[in-house]
């Protein structure tokens, strides 16, 4: 019998080092398939072509390289600066209204770039350096806000109270006490706000013009309108190195964040303001009150023509623009934008829970090899945020007549390039949820005879499906703003409604000019709809609904 029982033991780790690896062929083909494939196709040709030592030895280069990570760098820092007011505000504070603040914050985060771009043109109508700074900031608040604000919500406040005890100011008690324990949260939201700014496209394009190229753009034209492989090449390794960069500094941010985290509820910490604090509450108030000014100029630009007040653009969606400046209209341009945006989540949903059942699994697996192998497995996860989305495109279109039925050709294309955008933001969510879940109830249930595939139907699923039904819904509102691989893959002939919006304000012409204020500001109104029901949904309170960063 013991015999028999020390064979049984023997035998499970194989058995489930076998179905680990079963699980994780699925994520892992993907990635390599659609990610790593098509990369390393396009940097191929271009070393081919012989060019890309040339390139990287190009002065044009390195002030390519040097103000993107200046722009970036100053965005992340307004970003970090206005997201710590708020996360007080969210971790700290029980007022009327915390709740909404708590949904606002997160608007601007999962508003397609397109959006924003023209959203602060309606404030800066000739662009320039500090609405782009501004503007990629303003989509990285959020970040920090709910990143830092689920560590602090579990500080315990009887350390600052102490602190105060003894006679220290409340500045000197958040600087001594606070701030160096929320350091590893604000250093990982920073590593991922950073990334996001490096590689900003559809902003950068609209609020930079000719002026201000980063990177990204300079990958896009060099690709697009020249050719020059060797160069779209060169630059994408120095966009590579610099993406590495932050994931590492991120992931170790982040393993940090989690061993601080010492778990108190929020109500036991949230109270209302006393003295001082009620500058922090006023400022996170402002915060807001500012996130909000774009996107209040860019419905009132929607309905502002020459003439005056009018709903000329809104009207014109159901035509294709001045001198048919699309070739569909700007109502099956949408239509296409929810069935792309439908297809994408289901496949980026089914990769993402695979990879993060994988991961949870590999954590909770005792040694240092399956705790490194989680480890490259999440940073690989995270890579397709990083890299130039032009480059993924336009190695489609070298790599994937390869694979049986040509997908260039196939409908599928433009939803494999938005899964592969938006897989990243579903592990962050899905992965904290399933780690939360107490390995005890799965024990329990696996020592009654439960197979695991009955173990994850009986208690995983019940105890996370709120927040599996709200992971898919922010992968469907970010896959249907989704602009820098589907400008490069959308068909003329089908276009989503971001890629028409570009091709509008392209065009000369007034009406042009308000479809796609008008299309816009439809796009921000279902977003801002969306992201209401996933928080009031799918959110656990004191939980971080953006993700795991």
């Amino acid at each position: 019998m013991a015999h028999a029982t020390r064979r049984l033991s023997s035998s499970r780790p194989t058995f489930r080092g076998t179905g680990l690896a079963a699980l994780a062929v699925l994520p892992l083909g993907f990635l390599v398939v659609f990610f790593a494939w098509p990369v390393a196709a396009i940097i191929g040709r271009g070393f081919g072509s012989g060019g890309v030592g040339t390139a990287i030895g190009d002065p044009l280069t390195w002030k390519l390289a040097g103000f993107t990570v200046a722009s970036a760098g100053v965005s992340t820092i307004v970003a970090v600066l206005a997201g710590l007011p708020v996360a007080f505000l969210l971790a700290r504070v029980r007022l009327p209204g915390v709740s909404l603040v708590r949904t606002l914050v997160l608007v601007p985060f999962v508003l397609p770039t397109v959006v924003v771009g023209l959203a602060f043109r309606a404030l800066w109508p000739d662009g320039g350096l500090l609405p782009l700074v501004l503007a990629n900031a303003f989509f990285n608040v959020a970040v920090v806000a709910r990143t830092v604000s689920g560590l602090w919500s579990h500080l315990d406040p009887r350390t600052v109270d102490a602190a105060r005890a003894l006679g220290a100011s409340p500045w000197r008690a958040f600087r001594s006490v606070t701030l160096p324990a929320l350091a590893p949260a604000i250093a990982s939201s920073a590593a991922v706000v950073f990334l996001f700014c490096a590689t900003s496209f559809g902003v950068v394009l609209i609020l930079g013009g000719a002026k201000y190229r980063t990177l990204e753009t300079e990958i896009y034209l060099r690709t697009v309108e020249l050719l020059d492989l060797s160069g779209a090449a060169a630059l994408s390794l120095v966009q590579f190195a610099a993406v590495v960069a932050a994931l590492v500094v991120g992931a170790l941010a982040r393993r940090r964040r989690e061993n601080a985290v010492r778990l108190r509820s929020r109500s036991e910490t949230a109270r209302r303001p006393r003295g001082g604090e009620w500058w922090a509450v006023t400022a996170g108030l402002a915060v807001i009150a500012l996130l909000m000014t774009p996107i209040v100029a860019l419905l009132v630009e929607s309905v502002s023509t020459s003439d005056g007040w009018s709903l000329a653009g809104y009207e014109a969606l159901a035509g294709q623009g001045s001198r048919n400046a699309l070739q569909v209209s700007g109502w099956d341009a949408a239509s296409m934008s929810l069935r792309t945006a439908f297809d994408a989540t289901t496949l980026a949903m089914i990769i993402g829970v695979l990879a993060s059942v994988v991961l949870v699994a590999l954590r909770r697996t005792p040694g240092r090899l399956a705790r490194g192998m989680g480890e490259t497995m999440d940073a690989a996860l995270m890579l397709p945020l990083g890299v130039s989305a032009v480059t993924v495109g336009f190695g489609y279109l070298v790599t994937l007549d390869a694979l049986p039925g040509d997908l260039r050709t196939s409908p599928l294309l433009v939803p494999l390039a938005q899964a592969l955008v938006i897989i990243p933001l579903i592990v962050r969510m899905v992965l904290p949820v399933l780690r939360s879940v107490d390995v005890r109830l799965r024990q329990a249930a696996s020592t009654l005879g439960a197979s695991p595939g009955r173990v994850w139907r009986e208690i995983d699923l019940p105890l996370t499906a709120r927040s599996l039904v709200a992971a898919a819904g922010f992968g469907y509102v970010v896959a249907l703003g989704e602009f820098g691989a589907t400008s490069f893959l959308a068909r003329p002939d089908a276009p989503t409604l971001p890629v028409a919006v570009a091709t509008l304000i392209s065009r000369p012409g007034e009406l042009n000019n308000q479809m796609a204020y008008a299309a816009c500001a439809l796009l921000m109104i279902v977003t801002v709809v969306a992201v209401v029901l996933i928080d009031r949904f799918g959110a656990v309170r004191g939980q971080n609904s953006v993700g795991e960063f």
